[in-house]
């Protein structure tokens, strides 16, 4: 029988099939309980909870499941009891949903699985207000939520039981697949008869390591809340060794050992360049590989293409060093981090290999991915966000705004069911506005179009039975669709709410015109508030993100600087600082993005945000190429005349980037003067030191002349 599901979820069950079963089921047994017990007049809260506790769903074990069915039961009783009686009081309603609305945007500081949880409480006061009429029990609309809300809970949990590890494996599959385009960028840079679209390069590269990083979030939190239940479940550790094997191939590939348009300027017409470039297709591929092997659970099969063109490599730098060709050690060094990656992948091949997982190993990965806890934490994490240079403060008020003032207009002009405005407002309004245009496209777009469809269905005169499998399709595919075309879910949501109305007795032709103003005016005051409310431009710069993706590099630099003088150790602390700097550069990328989207407002930063994104990600690169040589640190203690100068220029360089970080004045006399001394440190040890030591030695110059330039541009942003 497991086989059996194993087999139907793998095979045929994608996992946006698999997301949206629970909806599925859940609708179609409320459906089948309003028919049976003729109460076609509940439809609408009733399905109205299953969705909000669908958009509320979180992965995780069984256990952890359980405990988030019972806080949901929690919240949404809370929001929509109180809705339901400050809607009988009119006015009380509006402070009400806007205090909520703050509260419910800010929890967003602690983590997103609170985020995710409180937005749906934010949706279910907004769809209390879609149900409300004024004859109704103050506490109908609330059990009837809670009951469709529990009823997901539950097809939810059995459709987790039937397949327990479709979403881990699924999240592990995007992080390969994310990785396997990584190496294909990184394989256009060892494209000798490209050498003029660096800048452009480095711009892919930078979107690409962010991709990375968005699956590396995901895979770790699903690793994560089934690591606290199941330390030693085979499946699990398994995926844990992937996860971890990524993270290593990764950290390889993002490391660079030098600036490659200078190294393969006088190797342009040799064979050397496209063996690299081939090896890193072919490791895009296996990666490739790997995400199809875990997406239908079959056993990864490791091709031996990849060994023979590394042997190929080695055999043509062999050749190479007899030429003493220079710098050749840095292509050693590029070939090695090549090798590494190849090991890593062929080990993913053995099933028996299992990672150690011990105390300290399940702490290190609790503690990477766990929301902010303890309540005097969660006041400092949200009080930590109270200014406007925030962009989730700046989120906050601008929401609450709008929905005080959607709720005040369906006040003061005693608008029936003219709440579609506020849900119109609070699902369009997004924290940038770049996303809010689009969602607001989508969303009028999806509107008209399913109004027209929803009504069409009254020409033909459909039975109940017919509208409740129309509720049951619609809902089912509302969630399909969420994630990947926002335009098809709304088309399919309003065709749910239209024919909702239907059933429960409104007339839904006179629904027609009001659903589309009311969409029109909430997307409207969703574009106004993005435009004129605290805009991003006047807060979206360069200079706060250099200073932090600066200050962070100085930190990564000086955790690798210590593990190479002190012994290499993986622990927390190395983790969380290479974290920040990534998602420092992460954050700047986010900054460029939205500039590119708005070329006229930036149109002068733009001039140099892509160069300065550019270098940033260069910069972190070459701080990687050092964290790559940890593990040999103990072969530098040998050598003592280089150990005291590399350990002192690379605290300097750490000081270095933290004073520009600062914005304090950094003398270009001073960068040049640790450039020269590690070059006739260079010069006049170059035979006596070994060769990982003069790796590290370059790879410290790297980064130093790499500074004037970043120091140029951290004065211009």
């Amino acid at each position: 029988m497991n086989n059996l599901l194993n087999k139907l979820s793998f095979d045929w069950l994608k996992t946006d099939i698999v997301g949206a079963l629970p909806i599925f089921f859940a609708a179609n047994i409320a459906a089948l309980s309003i028919w049976l017990l003729g109460i076609s007049e509940h439809t609408m809260p009733l399905i109205l909870g299953i969705i909000a506790a669908g958009l509320s769903d979180l992965d995780n074990r069984l256990t952890g499941r359980l405990k988030n069915i019972f806080f949901t039961l929690i919240a949404f009783a809370i929001s929509s009891l109180s809705s339901q009686l400050a809607l009988s009081y009119g006015w009380i309603f509006i402070p009400l949903i806007t205090v909520i609305t703050f509260t419910v945007i800010m929890l967003g500081a602690i983590g997103q699985r609170y985020s995710t949880i409180a937005f749906g409480t934010l949706l279910v006061a907004v769809y209390t207000t879609l149900s409300y009429t004024p004859e109704s029990t103050w506490y109908g609309n609330t059990l009837l939520i809670l009951a469709g809300t529990l009823l997901y809970g539950v097809v939810a949990v059995l459709v987790y039981l039937c397949f327990p590890n479709r979403t881990v494996q699924e999240n592990m599959a995007q992080y390969f697949e994310a990785l396997s385009h990584y190496l294909q960028v990184k394989a256009d840079f060892f494209d000798p008869d490209d050498t003029e679209h660096l800048p452009q390069k480095q711009f892919d590269l930078a979107k690409a390591n962010i991709a990375v990083m968005n699956t590396v979030d995901k895979a770790r939190v699903s690793l994560f809340y089934r690591l606290r239940g199941q330390h030693r479940h085979l499946r699990t550790q398994k995926m844990l060794r992937y996860y971890f094997t990524g993270q290593d191939i990764w950290e390889r590939a993002s490391s660079s050992h030098s600036q490659y348009t200078e190294l393969f300027e006088k190797l342009e017409n040799s064979d050397l360049v496209f063996r690299f470039q081939r090896i890193l297709e072919l490791q895009a591929m296996a990666c490739q590989q790997v995400a199809y092997a875990l997406r239908h659970n079959e056993q990864y099969q490791h091709s031996n293409r990849g060994e023979k063109v590394l042997q190929g490599l080695n055999r043509s730098l062999q050749y190479h060093q007899q030429l003493e060709i220079k710098q050749l050690h840095k292509l050693q060094s590029i070939a090695e981090n090549l090798r590494n990656i190849e090991g890593q992948l062929a080990q993913l091949t053995d099933e028996n290999i299992q990672p150690e997982i011990s105390k300290k190993s399940v702490k290190t990965a609790r503690l990477i991915a766990e929301n902010v806890s303890g309540f005097r934490n969660m006041l400092q994490a949200i009080r930590s966000q109270c200014h406007l240079g925030s962009q989730l403060f700046r989120h906050a008020v601008r929401l609450s705004i709008v929905v005080f003032l959607c709720s005040l207009i369906v006040e003061v002009f005693a608008m029936e069911q003219g709440y579609w405005i506020l849900l119109t407002a609070v699902l369009v309004c997004q924290p940038n506005y770049s996303a809010t245009k689009k969602r607001l496209i989508q969303r009028v777009i999806g509107t008209i179009l399913g109004v027209i469809v929803g009504l069409s269905f009254n020409y033909l005169s459909p039975t109940l039975v017919a509208q409740l499998g129309i509720i049951v399709a619609s809902s089912s595919l509302f969630f399909f669709f969420r994630t990947n075309n926002y335009s098809f879910s709304t088309f399919f949501i309003t065709i749910q709410v239209l024919v909702s109305f239907d059933v429960v007795g409104f007339d839904s032709d006179s629904a027609m015109l009001p659903r589309i103003i009311d969409t029109l005016i909430g997307a409207g005051l969703a574009w106004f508030a993005v435009s004129y409310l605290w805009p991003d431009w006047k807060y979206l710069n360069l200079h706060n993100s250099l200073k932090s993706t600066l200050a962070s590099n100085a930190t990564y630099l000086r955790h690798i600087i210590a593990q190479l003088q002190f012994g290499y150790r993986d622990q927390l602390s190395y983790r969380v600082a290479r974290r920040s700097a990534q998602n420092a550069v992460a954050a700047l990328s986010t900054v460029v993005s939205n500039m590119t989207g708005e070329p006229n407002k930036y149109k002068s930063a733009l001039e140099f945000a892509p160069t300065l994104l550019g270098l940033s990600y260069t910069l972190m690169s070459y701080i990687s190429a050092l964290g790559a040589h940890r593990a040999e640190s103990n072969q530098l203690h040998h050598q003592i005349d280089f150990s005291a100068l590399f350990f002192k220029q690379g605290k300097l360089v750490a000081e270095l980037l933290d004073k520009m970080a600062k914005g304090d004045e950094c003398s270009e006399q001073v960068i040049l003067d640790v450039d020269i001394q590690l070059q006739q440190f260079e010069v006049e040890y170059q035979d006596k030191i070994d060769q990982k030591s003069l790796i590290l030695l370059q790879q410290l110059r790297l980064i130093v002349q790499m500074l004037p330039q970043l120091w140029g541009l951290r004065q211009k942003a």
